[in-house]
């Protein structure tokens, strides 16, 4: 499969709780991050989302502080009868959050964490 992230992608053991923003699903997802970029998130759950759809985030990161999102899913692979694999874009994303995301990076090529 052709590489198609801009931004390196490190594993992140954290979860969010996202909610679709037009309105036509309220409940809130429950999901678990498998890598974070500056630019976004891949993740899994069970739920069947949709591609191009907008969801609101909070995602909780290393720090225990929770950075409020909203993304774009961008790809759907199914990995499992129900699970789904998403990988996603932030948008709009403040630069204090997003430096956040950079600092977790530069820590994990210095430790060698994301071997």
């Amino acid at each position: 499969m052709e590489e198609r992230r801009r931004s390196e992608r490190h594993p992140l053991e954290s979860s969010i709780v996202i909610k679709r923003l037009d309105g036509t699903n309220p409940e809130e997802v429950a999901i678990e991050i498998t890598d974070v970029s500056k630019t976004g998130i891949g993740f899994t759950c069970s739920e069947a989302l949709q591609i191009g759809a907008v969801y609101e985030s909070f995602l909780k990161i290393w720090t225990q502080e929770t950075i409020h999102a909203f993304v774009e899913i961008v790809r759907i692979e199914k990995i499992a009868d129900k699970t789904f694999s998403y990988g996603c874009m932030f948008i709009g994303m403040p630069e204090m959050d997003n430096s956040r995301i950079m600092v977790y990076e530069t820590v994990q090529h210095m430790t060698g964490g994301d071997k």
